[in-house]
């Protein structure tokens, strides 16, 4: 990893471009406090007359804030540190797409009966925005706030109508959304263009976020193309040319790291037919910056076309670079020697970034070392500044610099460096942003360009936008606030990044912890892997390939010693059933008696040992899933069918129960004084209860396999593990590295084998003192007939976490593509074979087709076949069994006429247990007898007016152990989380994937006993409780009573 300082030193020209290249994954996420250092050391100090020219700017724009705009005035009032501003983001994002009349209305009373919407007027407003607030309030009262829902609305009747409302609220919205977007087509843009002063011009965007499905990106291409062809008809010479953004996510559905194989060619074609008419009518193109995860990809993507003999000198194709990213400087490196190469300019659109929360959750949620971007706002300018000098440097004569920001410091370093640059000046800002800024800066420096970045589409599409538009803009951090707050001076907004900086003595913002540290003090955070990054993917994979070949074996594992009482059985793969995995020795009803006998006795040993001492040994279990992550990878791949991501994602979660268990039981597990009279003392303590029998499933084989029974020792039981008979190898290794770990050989047994032949035995054994099961809940109740027919033993604990009918709700204001996204992981991530899967979607009939038509273009874009290929979405179905239950149901909805849609099945799924995702009707969940585990969605539609109709259908099914709710309504969300008997509810987002620690996960009814597994109840479910009472004064003296019996 090469110095930042290199970048500025000849030394640069001496790299190649493969060292350039790997430089940029190598600043993916390094360490903040080590990389701000280096950017403070290469910070130019300002010009204090650039400073003293910005302090200006900004004394002005305050003298003539009576002419403040309306929505520089809106974001100052109703920011989003308020909970009205927030109310008011929400119904803008959702009132517009919201079809229904009654659930537009329901969605207006839901924002504005919560808020104190008078406190908001200010005479020092314009009379616009005070009418707006006037407006607000008088809604307020209209609805009364201290109504119930059923009634909100009522005292309307006399005075006012609801239609009334909802017209004017939709037209505010409407009023809203045209401050931010430009225009609603490229016709009316390039109209508006010509109210913009001489030396302005536009890059027109087409108003969308990423395509979900094939069509979207049909749609977004054709828009693109239009936007291309009607500004090379209107490009005029008085003023400069005006571009075209690309957003290469609209361009395909699939824009994944893991999807590049095949995914950069396609969007390097579809870009090239674009390119084709921009290079030929000489309309520049800019790439737009995205997420940090598809960066990579989008510099491949730049590259390949720019090598293309459409761009060969041309210099017309541009891209966005983000100064929040660590990754800034690198990249602008790697470009300077591209351009250099190729002898073709390149315009350079230097941005701060707009997907900084984003980033930061998902950086949280991977388990990443760092953040990919600057936690410090202060950190990202001083990284906006040191990139400007680069791009103003001699090094790069090629790399043309257009500065987006609305920032007066940020703008008034770039303007300092510039004197000492012959390179032409060009800033951007964004429509609707910093109008009364660039006026003051373009009346002091009229040969400096500013080019509009100009949204244009429908206001229904405004939400993505919106959202990151105000979340940039709208904190009160952001200097667009700040220029026209009174209270913050003029002096203290010119202040450099480096000068802050030094200030606050900080080179990371400590409020934000590391990804790592995100769970303390309860646990660590297991490390992920950063799957965005090829180089990482490959060397992943690098460690993982000796071990695709690899055979393993499984047997009874009894006192430490494999016992291998029958003929071998050979394990192959689900997705193809010629390769082999290992071999397979099933355990004997003797080897059951066997392992009784050996845990029992090793019980009292491991029960006597400390709890610190259980837990530093279940810590250091936890270091060796680490240490063995790629050999478990490879085991999960092979012989349960996983994808990559969700082998390793099953790996985080061993690791994470390990870490949180051993600190519950720690902190829970520890002797405790109760309160005593006098003379007495009290002690609570706990300990094992004897030996825990514990059944796991095959679709989580080694993360609920490892709850289950670092529960049971850590609360000091001897185990007895009967792990699936579907998925023995991973299994048997994880005991062998528990074994490894230290516990103790007579403290746990594994016993591969088939329920028929070995449940019953395990189950009415008179030495059991519990069981942990998951799965079906038809074996559940088979365990606790088993449990009661065993005479005159003790009555013991039954955990059990079985399956269930798990239902979406989606009513018509959620937003489709989240909604779709959210459904396609729920029911079809793991080719559905989770117990938390989507089972039952419910559908708003007023968004229904709609979202229907988006999941069947999703689902074209999935594919399923081989796990060990990492672009594969869909694994296996994991045996015969199951394939042939699943294939029954489908062919039963066919004959039926319920059958929505059938994804095709493929030649390469002949070779193993595939199903492809599938979509029926259903007019009632009560037509489901059985739980479908597998990639089939049932879809019901529902009246807007039968929500609690639906809540009644759902429990009425006696299961509860998932539930998503879509809705921008939150009187809705309440509703529906207080009468659904369910243990976890989902609200807009996916339901699938529950964090241990964060999201205790169990069910109700017939989905589970509880408590939650990840939860701080579950571990002492393990346990058992022992109270000791002392009369301390039997000996004739009360010493406690004696020491308390004269006052000093």
């Amino acid at each position: 990893m090469f110095p930042l300082s290199l970048y500025f030193s000849e030394q640069q020209v001496k790299w190649s471009a493969k060292q350039l290249w790997n430089n940029i994954p190598a600043h993916y996420c390094i360490e903040e406090a080590a990389l701000v250092p280096q950017l403070l050391e290469l910070a130019q100090p300002v010009d204090q007359k650039h400073r003293k020219i910005a302090t200006g700017w900004i004394k002005t724009i305050r003298e003539n804030s009576e002419n403040q705009l309306y929505l520089d005035q809106f974001l100052k009032t109703f920011s989003l540190e308020t909970e009205e501003g927030i109310l008011l983001l929400s119904l803008a994002e959702t009132l517009l797409r919201v079809p229904d009349q009654k659930t537009a209305d329901a969605l207006i009373e839901d924002k504005l009966s919560s808020a104190q919407w008078q406190l908001y007027f200010d005479p020092n407003n314009s009379v616009l925005l005070n009418t707006s607030v006037w407006g607000l309030a008088l809604s307020q009262q209209l609805i009364d706030p201290q109504a119930g829902p059923d009634s909100i609305f009522s005292r309307l009747v006399e005075r006012i109508s609801r239609p009334v409302i909802r017209k004017a609220l939709t037209q505010a919205m409407n009023n809203l959304g045209e401050r931010f977007v430009f225009s609603p087509d490229i016709q009316t843009g390039l109209v508006r263009i010509h109210d913009l002063g001489r030396n302005q011009t536009c890059s027109f965007d087409m108003l969308g976020e990423a395509a979900v499905t094939g069509q979207d990106a049909k749609r977004y291409f054709s828009a693109y193309l239009e936007a291309i062809e009607s500004v090379a008809a209107q490009n005029l010479e008085e003023r400069p040319a005006a571009s075209v953004s690309i957003k290469l996510s609209a361009l395909h559905p699939r824009l994944e790291p893991l999807k590049s194989g095949h995914v950069i060619d396609e969007v390097v074609q579809r870009v090239l037919h674009l390119l084709v008419v921009a290079r030929t009518e000489n309309v520049p193109i800019t790439i737009d910056a995205e997420e940090c995860s598809r960066q990579e990809l989008t510099l491949q993507i730049f590259e390949a076309l720019l090598r293309s003999d459409i761009c060969k000198d041309w210099g017309g194709l541009g891209i966005a670079v983000q100064a929040y990213s660590k990754r800034a400087l690198p990249i602008l490196a790697w470009l300077n020697f591209i351009a250099q190469e190729l002898q073709t300019a390149i315009p350079v659109r230097l941005v701060k970034g707009a997907y900084w929360d984003t980033e930061i959750k998902q950086a949280q949620q991977q388990g990443l070392s760092d953040y990919p971007v600057y936690t410090l706002k202060q950190a990202t300018d001083l990284s906006y500044q040191v990139c400007a000098q680069y791009l103003l440097s001699e090094q790069c004569p090629l790399l043309k610099p257009q500065f987006a920001s609305h920032n007066a410091s940020s703008i008034s370093q770039v303007i300092s460096l510039s004197q000492q640059s012959n390179k032409p000046l060009e800033f951007q800002r964004l429509h609707g942003m910093g109008e009364a800024l660039y006026e003051e800066i373009l009346s002091q420096n009229t040969e400096a360009r500013l080019r509009v970045y100009a949204p244009v589409g429908a206001h229904q599409q405004l939400l993505p936008y919106l959202v990151r538009r105000l979340l940039e803009n709208g904190a009160n951090s952001a200097f667009i606030l700040q220029q026209f707050d009174s209270n913050i001076s003029p002096e203290q907004l010119t202040e450099t990044a480096s000068e802050q900086l030094q200030t606050l003595d900080l080179k990371r913002n400590p409020t934000i912890p590391l990804p790592t540290d995100l769970y303390q003090p309860n646990r660590e955070n297991s490390a992920g892997v950063i799957l965005d990054s090829q180089q990482q993917v490959a060397q992943l994979l690098e460690r993982i390939e000796p071990f695709m070949d690899h055979q393993w074996q499984a047997a009874a594992l009894i006192n430490g010693e494999a016992v291998r009482s029958q003929p071998a059985i050979i394990t192959v793969s689900p997705f193809d059933l010629s390769l082999p995995t290992g071999q397979l020795f099933n355990a004997t009803e003797e080897d059951v008696r066997e392992a009784y006998a050996v845990t029992r006795a090793g019980f009292i040993n491991w029960n006597n040992r400390p709890v610190t001492a259980r837990a530093m040994i279940i810590k250091r279990f936890a270091l060796l899933l680490e240490e063995h992550r790629e050999e478990l990878i490879a085991l999960c791949l092979r012989e349960a069918g996983k994808t990559l991501r969700d082998a390793i994602n099953e790996i985080r979660e061993a690791i994470d129960f390990c870490y949180y268990y051993a600190h519950e039981a720690t902190t829970r597990l520890t002797s405790q004084a109760m309160p005593s009279v006098t003379g007495e003392e009290n002690i609570l303590s706990y300990e094992g209860r004897g030996i825990f029998v514990c059944i796991s499933p095959w679709n989580f084989p080694l993360a609920i396999w490892t709850g289950q029974i670092v529960a049971a020792l850590l609360a000091g039981n001897s185990v007895i593990s009967k792990p699936a008979s579907s998925t023995p190898l991973i299994a048997y290794r994880a005991t062998q590295l528990l074994l490894d770990a230290g516990v103790p050989k007579d403290a746990i047994a594994l016993l591969p084998g088939r329920s028929q032949e070995i449940g019953t035995q395990l189950t009415n054994d008179f030495r059991l003192s519990g069981v942990a099961f998951t799965g079906s809940t038809r074996g559940a109740t088979e365990i606790v007939r088993q449990l009661a027919l065993r005479e005159g033993a003790a009555i013991v604990p039954f955990i059990a976490e079985t399956g269930g009918q798990n239902a979406m709700i989606v009513d018509s204001t959620a937003l489709p593509e989240q909604v779709v996204r959210d459904v396609i992981e729920s029911a079809f991530n793991s080719a559905g074979q989770r117990c938390s899967a989507l089972r039952v979607l419910y559908l708003q009939e007023d968004t229904a087709d709609q979202i229907e038509a988006m999941l069947i273009g999703a689902i074209h874009t999935l594919k399923v076949g081989n796990p060990t290929e990492i672009d594969t979405d869909i694994g296996p179905i994991i045996s015969n069994d199951a394939l042939q239950a699943l294939h029954g149901h489908i062919e039963h909805c066919r004959e039926h006429r319920r059958l929505l849609f059938e994804a095709e099945s493929k030649e390469q799924h002949d070779s193993g247990y595939f199903v492809a995702p599938t979509l029926v009707r259903l007019h009632t969940i009560d037509e489901l007898s059985d739980e479908h585990f597998g990639p089939i969605l049932h879809i019901i539609r529902y009246q807007a007016d039968n929500l609690d109709r639906i809540i009644e259908e759902i429990n009425r099914t006696g299961y509860g152990l998932t539930l998503g709710v879509h809705s921008r309504n939150n009187q809705t969300i309440k509703h529906i989380c207080s009468h659904a008997r369910v243990g976890n509810i989902y609200i807009n987002r996916n339901q699938i994937g529950a964090i241990v620690s964060s999201q205790p996960f169990g069910g109700m009814g017939l989905s589970g006993t509880g408590p939650k597994a990840g939860g701080p109840n579950y571990l002492m479910s393990f346990a058992q409780e022992k109270t000791c009472s002392t009369n301390t004064s039997a000996n004739g003296v009360n010493q406690q009573l004696l020491n308390q019996s004269y006052l000093s």
